[in-house]
């Protein structure tokens, strides 16, 4: 019998840090040939995620250009998958998450009746312009997916609610499996102002801002709070590294540049990101992976936006939801730096998204449904 061919398609960083262990596991199963496609929405910081976890993709269609759009993001896409599906020939192809390569990626594979599996599905904020535009993204590739797999109970609840009744297994999250892979206590940063920080006797805050919703007014908000946050605390270090978005580096420029204690680093790479985090004392973001990771590293998080589609965390008290007013975010901030019994209480707090093992359960899953496997995977509990 012939090996199922699938195709994982992902085209930013944090697609590719996620399916990265996905697209491994899947290589390593006999049934199976594991087959890449990236559509390189996100060039530079796709390619150094493909490097740090040794991924070769079959199929690149380096879409990206300076000031790219949403509509040029997806008409690349598209037509870009079409050669890529005509050549390769996948029996199912997995897309990841909320982006527009997500969108393209499902859309281009109903076109050519490819059955689809969506990573992380069934998350919902119930806003469709919050966050944008990965709200209806997600909610789009729903409509076209024939497996769904959920990281949590709530993501499978969401889709149950939604009509949605065949094949939904929850399986925790891929991201889990792949910090397993790059934190290590003995990890010597590339960026060489990684290694200088006293983690030890200060309190080093990881930043990350880079959100299309919080373009403009909420941004500049975010901006003049972490100024604030480090000219108020001289035990506070801030390290940012800037997200290579024009909008997002002309607001640093604009309120951040020069502040004291805060370090304006270059994008990192998946590992450097990932052990920066596990050192850090707490991380402030607007991503949505970070509410993830951060979490099972023992990291309090708090998200400057004025929603979350990851609600179990807040649920869970490993993250709090600190929106996007300047005074907010000060004060939550401030709390979890002078409040000793507050940052342990969600630094300790138990992580609701997996046990590592997320991706074999997918793995199981595909072969279940193509009757390469007997059994119906377990789904994953907490």
């Amino acid at each position: 019998m012939k090996k199922l061919r699938i195709m994982s398609v992902f085209g930013t960083r944090p697609e590719a840090i996620k399916m990265a262990p996905l697209v491994k596991e899947l290589a390593c199963r006999e049934e199976i040939e594991s087959l890449c496609c990236v559509t390189a929405q996100h060039r530079q910081m796709l390619d150094s995620v493909m490097k740090v976890f040794d991924l070769r993709a079959d199929c690149d269609l380096d879409i990206m250009t300076p000031r790219q759009t949403l509509s040029s993001i997806t008409s690349k896409c598209l037509t870009g998958m079409d050669g890529a599906i005509e050549r390769l020939k996948p029996d199912m192809i997995l897309v990841h998450g909320d982006t527009s390569t997500t969108f393209a990626g499902a859309l281009s594979a109903f076109y050519h009746q490819v059955p689809v599996g969506h990573v992380e599905a069934g998350l919902r904020t119930y806003d469709k312009y919050s966050p944008f535009p990965e709200e209806m993204n997600r909610r789009l590739v729903t409509a076209i997916a024939d497996l769904y797999f959920c990281p949590t109970k709530n993501n499978r609840d969401n889709l149950l609610k939604e009509g949605i009744e065949k094949g939904i297994f929850i399986t925790g999250n891929t991201v889990i499996d792949a910090l397993r892979t790059t934190v290590r206590s003995d990890y010597v940063f590339a960026t060489q102002k990684l290694n200088e920080l006293d983690y030890a006797n200060r309190k080093v805050i990881l930043v990350t801002c880079h959100r299309r919703e919080n373009y403009g007014e909420p941004m500049r908000n975010i901006m003049l709070a972490l100024r604030q946050i480090a000219e108020q605390n001289e035990d506070v270090e801030l390290v940012y590294p800037v997200h290579l978005s024009p909008v997002v580096r002309e607001a640093v420029d604009a309120y951040l540049r020069g502040a004291p204690r805060v370090h304006l680093i270059e994008p990192l790479p998946a590992d450097e990101m990932h052990n920066i985090m596990a050192r850090c004392y707490m991380v402030l973001t607007d991503s949505g992976g970070l509410q993830e990771e951060a979490p099972a590293l023992g990291k309090p998080v708090l998200v400057m936006r004025r929603e979350t589609e990851r609600p179990e965390a807040v649920e869970a008290g490993t993250v709090k939801l600190c929106g996007v007013v300047q005074d907010d975010i000060v004060t939550m901030a401030e709390r979890l730096i002078r409040d000793r019994n507050a940052y342990e209480k969600m630094a300790h707090a138990v992580n609701p998204y997996g046990d590592g093992k997320a991706c074999a359960r997918i793995a199981d899953a595909i072969e279940w449904h193509f009757g390469r496997r007997s059994e119906r995977p377990a789904d994953f509990e907490v």
